[in-house]
């Protein structure tokens, strides 16, 4: 696969006829794509617990008091078990992945712990799981008309409200999503 075909650092906008539960009204940034298949994190499914509840789980010892009602998302559907961090630039973390110059994706505990010691990142997401897709398998939810792709900006990731990430995304290349049919066909 040539770079310039991966959807990397791409929204994928769940269209509003998504049969998966795992995936209705969602946004998903995707964080690798390649020929091996994608990975992405769901950026708008805050779970119950938040980051409290997580550094309680972690052990972690006084843990900073400002990022303790911060919600800890639902990633996607694979290894709900496995936390990922995504996160702007600065420290570096053993695990980290460059999605983009604004955007990094951390796969190791270090970053929690430095999240927990307020030295963290001062923007970041904390999500348990991630979307997987086999090799091929998004190019042909693409084209089953399944996702709409728009590019990733940090102020979606970061900043919009949970709740309004679905059409505030989609609304970045002009489209009013609720004004979508659920059914898709092709011409």
């Amino acid at each position: 696969m040539d770079i310039k075909d991966s959807l990397c650092n791409q929204l994928l906008i769940a269209m509003p006829g998504m049969a998966d539960p795992n995936f209705n009204s969602t946004v998903t940034l995707v964080c690798e794509h390649n020929d091996q298949g994608a990975l992405g994190i769901v950026i708008n499914r805050p779970m119950e617990m938040n980051l409290g509840g997580l550094f309680e789980q972690l052990d972690l010892v006084e843990p900073n008091p400002a990022l303790a009602h911060h919600p800890v998302l639902i990633g996607g559907p694979v290894a709900r078990e496995r936390g990922f961090v995504l996160h702007e630039p600065g420290p570096a973390f053993e695990s980290s992945v460059s999605v983009s110059p604004e955007v990094q994706l951390t796969l190791s505990r270090d970053v929690i712990d430095s999240m927990a010691a307020g030295e963290g990142p001062e923007k970041s997401l904390v999500a348990l799981g991630y979307a997987g897709w086999d090799a091929g398998q998004l190019e042909a939810e693409m084209l089953a008309n399944t996702w709409l792709t728009v590019p990733a900006e940090p102020s979606v990731i970061f900043d919009v409200p949970f709740a309004d990430r679905w059409s505030v995304a989609a609304n970045i290349i002009g489209i009013d999503i609720s004004q979508i049919s659920p059914d898709a066909g092709h011409a």
